[in-house]
Order: structure tokens, then C-alpha cells, then sequence
């Protein structure tokens, strides 16, 4: 698993709250042409997603969330386990500064080297970060 972190000149929950939206990610990760909510839990956050990236990539991520923790925690939803996909984990956590973002990603054997690349972490984590220093409210 490859861990990245950076800090966030921003408050906790407003990284929170964009990260955790999925309708928010198109407009900050890369190549990600719509994120779709399947599945909601009864608080309404979203805990099945499907994924559209350019060049017909596909795939479905169950979601979990620790809010005390800031945590956020994700895995392939494919039920044969044959599919290669990523799995991970974001954390924030507040400092003097903003908020320290901690991003993990894991890809499944399956995945091929065009899928690995729009997945890098160091990428996702440098895109969430200029997004969220951009004037956001």
C-alpha cells in the first residue's frame, strides 16, 4: 500500500466534506468523467459509487466512514473477486495550518498499468490539494 500525505491549507471539515462527495470528485480527480451514487447509508453519505474515467475505465467502490476518526475507507464492490481494483483509506486530521490529508491506495493484482496510472496517489493527492487551496468555500 502507498501512503502520500500533504497539508491542506483549509479546515478539516471542508476537506471532509469535498472528499467524501462523490457529485465533487469529477471536478478534482483526474480523468474522472462522472462518480455515480449506487448506494446511500441512512446518514446519506454515499457507500456504493461507480466510476467513469475517460477512455471507458469502470469500476464500483464500497464505501466506510469513521467521522470521529475522519476516516473514510474504500474496496472493490465486485462480488467474484476476480476483477483487479484499489483499495484504500483518507485521513484528516486538523494542525496549526489547515489539515493534514493522509491518502493510502492499494491496487489489486488485476489492475493494468493504464489503470494504475490514473489511480497514482501522489497525482490524486496533488490534485485534492490544489483544489481545495483554490478559493472554496
Amino acid at each position: 500500500m502507498k501512503i502520500v500525505s500533504a497539508t491542506v491549507a483549509r479546515p478539516i471539515d471542508a476537506c471532509w466534506r469535498t472528499f467524501t462527495d462523490p457529485s465533487a470528485m469529477p471536478r478534482w480527480v483526474p480523468g474522472l468523467r462522472e462518480a455515480r451514487t449506487l448506494e446511500s447509508d441512512r446518514d446519506g453519505r454515499a457507500i456504493e459509487v461507480d466510476f467513469e474515467y475517460a477512455g471507458g475505465l469502470t469500476y464500483a467502490l464500497r464505501y466506510t466512514y469513521d467521522p470521529s476518526a475522519c476516516t473514510v475507507r474504500w474496496e472493490p464492490c465486485n462480488e467474484d473477486g476476480k476483477r483487479g481494483g484499489v483499495r484504500g483509506f483518507a485521513r484528516f486530521e486538523p494542525t496549526e495550518d489547515g489539515t493534514q490529508f493522509t491518502y493510502a491506495l492499494e491496487h489489486d493484482e488485476g489492475r493494468k498499468a493504464a489503470e494504475r496510472a490514473l489511480d497514482d496517489p501522489n497525482r490524486l493527492v496533488e490534485a485534492f490539494t490544489r483544489w481545495m487551496h483554490e478559493d472554496r468555500d
